[in-house]
């Protein structure tokens, strides 16, 4: 499938969006808390979502790998869980948690996307760095979205940074072009293994959500029995931001930023 490239007008469409996604994400953020199930965290993103006349990119939607559509509006990953965490009535949140949370919408037939992660309470001093690192990675790998720069240029200071912190950045999964679909090409890599001979250049109207996703010790993963929630291998803490970001003549523009 070929790259789209967007108008400004179009890039003022998924910008829309993607303040709706980044509105959700905070209010959803801010309710991370030890006690509080995951699935009440659902029914929020639902809730705002709907207020602000957007539909959940996530619910309902059919990723390539999968079979099944996807039951809910966000992923929850908890700990070890890298991605694709399924919010449950019977999850419960726990003090020191790690808690990824992924959000898509879609507004006036254009979608956003991003991720944060948080810790519930008082986290180790572990979690905090690999937040603290996970983020970095992000506003580094931001920096080379230019026109003119390569896909695994971002890749590369995503890995450099995770590697600078003692860290690994997760095989197989990443970013991925967003626009009139939530998922589109190309898929932005994490790890420099996944970069290949497919590394296309940056062009101005591209737009790209960039996921750093981090883990302490590994960067295989494996799949749990929900048949959506991934974890790393040897069970160590992982975390995940995202951006939805415009590549312009005058450098990155940051769609979900609030």
């Amino acid at each position: 499938m070929a790259i789209e490239l967007y108008s400004q007008r179009e890039i003022e469409k998924i910008k829309r969006a993607s303040k709706v996604v980044a509105e959700v994400l905070a209010l959803v953020a801010e309710n991370v808390k030890p006690g509080v199930s995951t699935w009440e965290l659902e029914m929020i993103a639902r809730r705002e979502a709907q207020k602000r006349n957007a539909t959940p990119a996530f619910l309902g939607y059919k990723p390539p790998f999968s079979d099944k559509s996807y039951p809910a509006a966000l992923c929850i990953s908890i700990n070890d869980e890298v991605v694709h965490g399924l919010p449950k009535k019977e999850k419960i949140i726990k003090e020191g948690d790690v808690v990824s949370i992924d959000f898509g919408a879609i507004l006036d037939g254009y979608a956003g996307d991003s991720a944060l992660t948080v810790i519930a309470g008082k986290g180790s001093p572990t979690a905090q760095k690999l937040l603290e690192a996970t983020k970095e990675a992000l506003y580094r790998a931001i920096e080379k979205a230019t026109p003119g720069r390569k896909i695994g240029d971002i890749t590369h200071a995503i890995h450099e940074t995770a590697t600078s912190y003692g860290f690994k950045t997760i095989l197989r999964y990443g970013g991925h072009g967003v626009g009139r679909k939530v998922h589109q090409e190309p898929f932005v890599p994490n790890n420099p293994k996944d970069v290949g001979k497919k590394n296309p250049r940056l062009r101005q109207g591209m737009v790209i959500a960039i996921e750093p996703m981090l883990a302490v010790g590994t960067e295989e993963t494996v799949e749990d029995g929900d048949g959506w929630t991934v974890k790393t291998k040897d069970g160590s803490l992982a975390a995940h931001f995202e951006h939805t970001v415009a590549i312009t003549r005058k450098g990155p523009v940051i769609l979900t930023e609030l």
